[in-house]
């Protein structure tokens, strides 16, 4: 690799890889904030809380990585050109390709890394944070039990605990039962208790404690005291289905030919347009770079600066992120829209190659300021 190959394509990963991290962490902040109600409110541990915010990286980087790589490739091209550097590069035979060369290797690089999240990474992770927040919210375990409210783990069926402890025992427990008859309602209460797993499903453990009935014909009440007596919940309120798979939570071969399930039909062309989604995605990052480098070399050079050319070149970038958006949202009810978004993503980058094989622009200076 030609030295100024390497000494241009140097920056353009620096750059890329701290555009990248900012960009990544402040998207990462604003939506990880909706996990925290599950610390606050419902005892998350704050591992857990930061496996799930985890999971939801390589998401907010298959967004963020194709702008990155475009910023850096901007930047560092604009700087060049300020410091007189391209000049110097042009005047000794480099040609408009081999000064793009860098730019071009850094979106193939990142590139290559957007297909290894959207093929493998992508659908793993968000897969991975689906089932675990399906079970978070689904499971009744102490993880789930708020203290000082009335928690209702299913229909007929509602657990209010006084205090929980470190070592997960509760403490002031009162379990109301109207599961087996509306009309003969059980009321328990003890001193402590604690939550616990069985192949039935969770059941409450009852220390010290009473159990109330009242007879509604009659009007006689029952009253029990017990040292220990278990409650069976069993899977109130839980789910007796299974989970439907959302599209981003499938691999590639599985969103292009969907099968013939149910759920698959009816959702059939938004499996197929977020599988070419994944796809035209891996080649934005070449097609940003190499817009924003043709922008820069292909336009006239200017002493007061590129900032014209700038605006103009973040201007087509959010223009071919737009369509590539507004195609994929059109493609989940009419799949030749699909087209589309290849188009989006490959024509600019054939137009930019095109350019980038010329001559760059050569201002025109009036007749007028000639004769001046």
């Amino acid at each position: 690799m030609h030295f100024l190959t390497r000494y241009i394509l140097k920056q353009i990963i620096v750059v890329t890889l701290f555009v990248a991290t900012v960009l990544c962490f402040a998207i990462w902040l604003t939506q990880s904030l909706r996990l925290v109600d599950l610390i606050v409110n419902r005892g998350l541990p704050l591992s857990m809380f930061l496996f799930m915010a985890s999971l939801l990286l390589p998401r907010f980087l298959t967004i963020v990585l194709p702008i990155a790589v475009f910023c850096a490739t901007l930047f560092t091209y604009n700087r060049l050109t300020s410091d007189s550097e391209l000049v110097v590069m042009r005047a000794a035979g480099l040609s408009q390709m081999k000064i793009a060369r860098p730019g071009l290797i850094a979106g193939a690089l990142v590139a290559g890394i957007m297909a290894f999240m959207n093929l493998y990474l992508l659908p793993a992770s968000y897969r991975e944070f689906k089932e675990l927040q399906f079970a978070i919210r689904n499971d009744f375990s102490t993880i789930l039990l708020q203290e000082g409210v009335f928690n209702t783990l299913g229909e007929g069926i509602t657990v209010f605990i006084r205090e929980r402890t470190a070592a997960g025992e509760l403490r002031g427990i009162l379990v109301h039962d109207s599961r087996s008859n509306k009309d003969q309602q059980v009321t328990m209460m003890a001193e402590r208790g604690a939550i616990v797993q069985s192949n039935e499903g969770p059941r409450v453990i009852l220390v010290n404690g009473n159990r109330q009935h009242v007879d509604s014909e009659k009007g006689d009440m029952s009253l029990l005291y017990f040292d220990r007596y278990v409650v069976e919940i069993g899977n109130a309120g839980g789910p007796n289905y299974a989970r439907v798979r959302d599209p981003r939570e499938k691999y590639l071969p599985a969103l292009l030919f969907p099968g013939t399930t149910p759920n698959e039909l009816h959702n059939l062309n938004r499996l197929i347009a977020e599988g070419h989604n994944r796809i035209t995605t891996i080649i934005l990052p070449v097609t940003y770079s190499l817009v924003g480098i043709a922008m820069l070399l292909f336009m006239p050079f200017s002493r007061r600066g590129q900032t014209t050319t700038i605006i103009a070149a973040v201007a087509i970038v959010a223009l071919i992120a737009a369509s590539q958006v507004g195609f994929h949202n059109l493609a989940n009810r009419f799949p030749a829209a699909i087209l589309g978004m290849y188009a989006v993503a490959i024509l600019p980058l054939l137009i930019a190659l095109y350019s980038l094989t010329g001559q760059p622009r050569k201002r025109v200076i009036p007749a007028t300021a000639q004769s001046a």
